[in-house]
This record gives structure tokens, C-alpha cells and sequence, in this order.
């Protein structure tokens, strides 16, 4: 069997999307068990409108985080391979068919990864989609760890791991992922196994987010160098170019152009793709696009530099259990 697991928390104006997708499903999941956070708006009431189309369990665990409703969604599961996305998504048709075959084909592997794609409504979320999300081209199949918007696993190995971590509130899934890792052994790549996934709508937004991912970085002791990059190229490197330039040679300036083209390569290679999904953009769109990038980058490195040590520090309050083996 087959299980897909979502959690849920006042999704009421997304959660159409993602359940009238996953009823139209080439291959249909033989159970679905939903677990609702505790919403205060009208998600509960919308979930139990799809009872005669989904094989579907409700179950209502007010308070719980995201990493609780999900171990308490598998533990209710009846499948012995797991399904794991997300409210906010879209799953693509044949979502579910491509996301388990590999697991069904094998039955040695553990773990199947799909992916998610950036389905912007605006020129914001184009220009958000193209700096903060890869492309499927990119992915280095060995090393990629899959977002559980879009990710398959057997429920032994699930046990294995014991869950999802519920003493962390974000960057959950980058733990079990890595704890699966350690495991389960290599991961399959389901690269047609696609979610549609709509980027945050505003930069405030964004702000938050990031900074939830890096505070969640902290509290599990993740990435140490990558941050440590960031912060000396902001508060190290960026001031003494700038001195070089005053005190030296205005030349020395010429590193910024230098360091900012490797910066943002990457967001520019993507933004084409990114604005073919919203054709009545036109030239003004495409502009604005392009300018969006370099603030979105640097209001991305802003939030995270300031929820890496807010999550350290609460590491280093609370002591929380280590995740590695």
C-alpha cells in the first residue's frame, strides 16, 4: 500500500489545490491521512469535502509542529511506503506514479526524491523563484536531499530514524533527510516527479522565511561554513574592499562588479524560465524582474544572518538531543 501524508495548518484558501490534485492522481494512494495543526479558518471544513474522493483520515492535533503532524500522520498511516508533501502545492498528475517507482521497482531502496518547481503569479515570485530555487538540471542526483513537498520513503526506514525531529520547528526535513542518509543508503531521483510550488509573495515574506530556515540551521547545527562565509564576506570583505577603494584606488571598487556577477549567475541564468510562466509580463516585467534579483539576495543574507545566532543561542539554552549517528 501506499500512503500520502500532508500536515496542515489554516490553509483554507490553498488547500483546494493541493487535494483536487491529488484526487485526479494517475495512480491513486490507497490511504490519505491528513494531520490539521489546530486552524483557526476554514481548512478542517474544506478537508472533509474531499471524504468521497480521497481515501482520506483526518486528524485534528492542535499545537502540534510540523515535524509532530508528520510523525503522527505516518504512525496513522496503513502504507508501508509514505508519500510525504505539503499544503500550498500542486501535484502534478502522474506525481504519485513517478514518485514511488523507483521504490516499488527496487525493493532494496529506501527512499525516493522528487522535486518542486516555482509556479509564480507575479514578477516578485518569478524574480523569488529564480534566486532561491534550483532547476532540475542542477540537481547532482548523489547529493541532493529531497524537500518532503515531494519525497517517498518506506516506513521502516521512517522507524529507523526515528521520525522527524519534533524538538525542531524548521529545516526538520533537512534532518531526516540526513539521518535517512546515514541509513538507508543512496537515494533514487524522480526528477518527473513534480510538485508545483508558488514562492512567497512579498519580501517581508521572504524575510521571514529565511530567517525561520536559518535560525532552524542554528538550533540543529547546520552549514556552519556556509555561514561563516556570509558573514565574512559582509562584515569582512564587502568593508575592506570599500577601504581599498577610498584609500588605494577606486579600481579596488571593481571587486564588487566582480563578486556580484558570481553571486547572481546563477539567479539570472534561471529567471528566463521563471518569466516564460507569466507571459503578459512584458519588457517592464522582465526589468523589474532583473532589478528584484540583487535585493532578494541580499534581503535572503540579511534574515539569514540573523536567524543563524538567534538559533544557536537556543541551542546552546535548551541542549538539544544530537541528530548524528
Amino acid at each position: 500500500m501506499i500512503s500520502v501524508i500532508v500536515t496542515v495548518l489554516n490553509e483554507g484558501q490553498s488547500i483546494h489545490r493541493l487535494l483536487r490534485s491529488l484526487a485526479a492522481q494517475t495512480r491513486p494512494p490507497d490511504d490519505v491521512v491528513i494531520v490539521d495543526g489546530g486552524s483557526r479558518d476554514d481548512t478542517v471544513s474544506i478537508i472533509q469535502q474531499y471524504a468521497e474522493a480521497l481515501p482520506l483520515r483526518l486528524l485534528v492535533e492542535p499545537g502540534c509542529n510540523i515535524s509532530a503532524g508528520r510523525n503522527r500522520a505516518i504512525s496513522a498511516a496503513r502504507g508501508d511506503i509514505i508519500a510525504a508533501t505539503d499544503a500550498g502545492v500542486e501535484l502534478r498528475p502522474d506525481w504519485l506514479e513517478n514518485l514511488t517507482r523507483p521504490l516499488l521497482q527496487n525493493p532494496a531502496l529506501m527512499v525516493s526524491g522528487g522535486f518542486f518547481d516555482a509556479d509564480p503569479h507575479t514578477v516578485f515570485e518569478a524574480a523569488l523563484g529564480a534566486t532561491t530555487l534550483p532547476l532540475a538540471g542542477e540537481i547532482n542526483p548523489a547529493a541532493f536531499l529531497p524537500s518532503s513537498r515531494s519525497v517517498a520513503f518506506r516506513k521502516s526506514a521512517w522507524e529507523a530514524v526515528g521520525g522527524y525531529p519534533e524538538w525542531l520547528d524548521y529545516c526538520e526535513d533537512l534532518i531526516f533527510d540526513l539521518r535517512l542518509k546515514q541509513t538507508a543508503g543512496p537515494f533514487a531521483f524522480a526528477p518527473d516527479a513534480r510538485v508545483d510550488f508558488r514562492p512567497r509573495g512579498s519580501l517581508r515574506a521572504f524575510f521571514i522565511q529565511y530567517y525561520r530556515y536559518a535560525r532552524g540551521d542554528g538550533k540543529a547545527d547546520l552549514w556552519r561554513k556556509r555561514h561563516a562565509i556570509r558573514y565574512l564576506t559582509y562584515l569582512v570583505a564587502a568593508p575592506l574592499a570599500l577601504l581599498a577603494g577610498w584609500r588605494l584606488h577606486p579600481l579596488a571598487w571593481g571587486l564588487f562588479l566582480a563578486g556580484a556577477a558570481v553571486y547572481l549567475r546563477g539567479p539570472y541564468r534561471r529567471l528566463p524560465a521563471m518569466m516564460r510562466r507569466l507571459p503578459q509580463a512584458g519588457p517592464a516585467g522582465w526589468l523589474r524582474a532583473a532589478a528584484l534579483v540583487p535585493l532578494i539576495r541580499a534581503v535572503g543574507d540579511f534574515a539569514k544572518m540573523i536567524g543563524y545566532p538567534v538559533g544557536w543561542l537556543w541551542r546552546l539554552q535548551h541542549h538539544p538531543p544530537d541528530w548524528r549517528f
